[in-house]
């Protein structure tokens, strides 16, 4: 097993300390080609920086990674935070990836998807001190969010997810086993994005296209000189403009597969169009899933397990409408 790395580049001038990740997922690795050919130019003296640091941690999972999976024990993006008592690798990782976190004041965690699809950006709340994701940063986020070089932006992870819990907590048995408690938890929604904001910085994921697609690994790299020249770190002339118009949806429910015959209508893909009355799926016991408004589906899961995320929904939002 490959140890733990991470390598940080530092101005002598102060500045901003951004942290980038790639293969938090060990299939997803656009975020690690990205990473690697920006390192070449920083060690090659082709980018410079102005000031502040950029601590790059090209391989986030190594088990999930050398496994070219997903996950190694579990999924690393939930339920992240440090542990006296680790069940999994991922919580190896989490207590030395959290405090890492912690020393820096933004996060770019690059991802990609298994569907087709355009890049997508998801960032956290509106400012507010309320109890689940008390929040300050929120203009700043934006501001990085729609420099990114993507033109679709997704809020309300943590919010839906939390919802959603109370719903499966409800009708989950006494008898439930560990990896159920979990899932039941709010805390699990808690990944990379929610940990840095909980710990007083701010942070976005980058989800840079389908896993195999060729131009994945472009869309990280864009994206992390982007962010680098937005926040002043490197010296590069001009800082990236603000997208002119960018697609903002809200992520408001989240629906649970309750039972490995629960089946979708047809064959979905992330921000699919839903229209009002449209029939998204069928329950084991014949309940039939119908749209009740206008909106998009997120993140279908044909192979969700039962008492788990099968898929969200999300309307439009004029959130980062100038």
């Amino acid at each position: 097993m490959k140890p733990f790395k991470s390598l940080t580049y530092t101005s002598p001038q102060t500045g901003p300390r951004l942290i980038v990740l790639g293969a938090v997922h060990g299939n997803e690795l656009a975020g690690t080609r990205g990473i690697e050919r920006v390192m070449a130019e920083l060690d090659s003296g082709a980018l410079q920086l102005a000031c502040g640091s950029v601590t790059f941690v090209p391989i986030t999972n190594p088990l999930a990674y050398e496994k070219q999976q997903r996950a190694g024990d579990r999924n690393l993006n939930r339920n992240l935070c440090p542990t006296e008592e680790p069940h999994e690798f991922e919580d190896l990782i989490a207590n030395w990836l959290c405090p890492l976190l912690a020393q820096h004041d933004v996060l770019l965690d690059l991802h990609s998807f298994q569907s087709p699809g355009q890049p997508f950006a998801m960032v956290g709340p509106l400012n507010n001190d309320g109890p689940l994701e008390p929040f300050k940063f929120a203009h700043e986020e934006e501001a990085l969010a729609v420099r990114l070089g993507v033109g679709r932006l997704v809020d309300g992870w943590l919010s839906t997810y939390a919802h959603g819990v109370e719903v499966r907590l409800a009708r989950m048995p006494a008898s439930a086993s560990r990896a159920e408690r979990l899932s039941a938890d709010a805390r699990y929604g808690v990944g990379t994005t929610e940990y840095m904001r909980a710990q007083g910085g701010y942070a976005i994921t980058l989800e840079c296209g389908q896993h195999d697609d060729p131009q994945g690994p472009e869309v990280a790299y864009r994206a992390i000189h982007n962010t680098l020249a937005h926040l002043g770190i490197s010296s590069e002339v001009a800082p990236p403009a603000a997208a002119e118009s960018v697609e903002a949806l809200h992520i408001y429910e989240v629906i649970d597969r309750l039972d490995a015959e629960d089946s979708f209508s047809r064959t979905w893909a992330s921000f699919d169009v839903l229209k009002a009355g449209d029939i998204i799926g069928r329950r084991a016991n014949g309940e039939v899933l119908v749209a009740e408004c206008d909106g998009y589906i997120l993140f279908p899961n044909s192979k969700a397990l039962p008492g788990h995320e099968w898929f969200y929904l999300a309307r439009a939002t004029d959130r980062f409408r100038a």
